[in-house]
């Protein structure tokens, strides 16, 4: 009698149903219980894995997608990688519009995995013709069968969060959160699982992570988008030079912004203190909880998630390089594990 293997029938099915983990060291002398959901387990090592899978069966399942297809993208490299990854192995080709702010880690991925990739420069406007956007847009007009998937205006990447994400945190925690913090730029992680937790407990406090450098924050306090608010800055994937449709302000009850060099810092502090090697969004909400917590909103009966969105990976050229974050002027605390070199 032969013996039945235990195997999938590819990476795919493992997306989603990622682990919600406690944090301890960095949030050491906070008040309440603070908790991670780690969305580097997923098969891509990014949350964007769950948008990209929703959004092309659905796409196939309405005959939109079809065999021969090209899928095309605007994306700082997390999307990106998802989507060259799923198209791998669905049978697509991928064509990427990518910032040039993204590390050369993910370009570098991306390749790898079989996309196209344009490299487009990030200090201009979201107008320009250069732009990540209107790039990916033009591929898209000039190439035949192509399917645009537009994440920043398409609500199925708010849906995918509903369905999956919000749906995970509240069972993990039965229920009990006070608090969901998550960054903010297409918005789909944040709103998409803010809509979930709101209509089971309306009470759970919803907060938004935005960049100095963006207009988000600014566009939720008073409706104005305000140009004076952009400005060049290094984090990846957090914040925007435009206001996403995906971002659903009605579920989002504040924003707090975070600076590039304390959230590169906090992320090389998360990797020592906790064992965690995330990107750079995630040293974004440990600031995040920092600065919250200077503000006293957290009590002993806080229970507060938080998304730690990517892995550490992506970013070896970039956070986790002592030269890199020299050569931005931030300061890197000298540790007892420096490089020797044996001769």
């Amino acid at each position: 009698m032969k013996e039945k293997i235990e195997a999938s029938e590819s990476i795919l099915e493992f997306i989603g149903n990622t682990p919600l983990v406690r944090l301890n060291k960095v949030v050491e002398g906070f008040k309440g219980l603070f908790y991670a959901k780690i969305e580097a387990f997923n098969p891509g090592h990014s949350a964007k894995d769950r948008i990209a899978l929703h959004i092309i069966e659905t796409a196939e399942k309405k005959g939109i997608l079809k065999p021969g297809s090209v899928i095309v993208e605007t994306t700082s490299g997390n999307t990106g990688f998802s989507l060259a990854m799923i198209a791998m192995i669905k049978g697509y080709k991928c064509i990427l519009a990518v910032s040039d702010k993204s590390s050369i880690d993910k370009i570098d991925m991306l390749r790898a995995m079989g996309a196209k990739v344009y490299l487009c420069p990030a200090k201009v406007s979201a107008e320009d013709p250069r732009s990540y956007y209107n790039v990916a847009k033009k591929i898209h007009e000039d190439t035949p069968n192509s399917v645009y998937i537009n994440q920043y205006f398409n609500e199925l990447n708010v849906e995918a969060h509903y369905l999956t994400t919000g749906k995970e945190i509240w069972e993990q925690t039965k229920g009990t959160l006070t608090h969901f913090i998550a960054c903010s730029g297409t918005g789909g992680t944040l709103s998409g699982v803010a809509k979930y937790l709101k209509e089971k407990n309306p009470e759970i406090q919803v907060i938004g992570i935005d960049a100095y450098g963006s207009a988000i924050q600014k566009y939720h306090e008073t409706g104005e988008f305000d140009e004076n608010e952009i400005y060049s800055y290094r984090i990846e994937g957090l914040g925007k030079n435009l206001i996403p449709t995906t971002t659903k302000f009605e579920y989002i009850d504040r924003y707090v912004k975070v600076n590039d060099e304390n959230s590169a810092l906090s992320a090389r502090e998360l990797a020592l203190k906790e064992g965690l090697f995330m990107g750079y969004t995630s040293g974004s909400v440990i600031q995040a909880l920092k600065q919250l917590n200077e503000e006293n909103i957290f009590d002993k009966n806080s229970r507060v998630v938080v998304i730690l969105p990517d892995h550490g990976s992506r970013y070896l050229s970039k956070i986790y390089s002592d030269q890199w974050m020299n050569d931005q002027g931030f300061v890197v605390e000298k540790l007892d594990n420096e490089l020797i070199v044996v001769e």
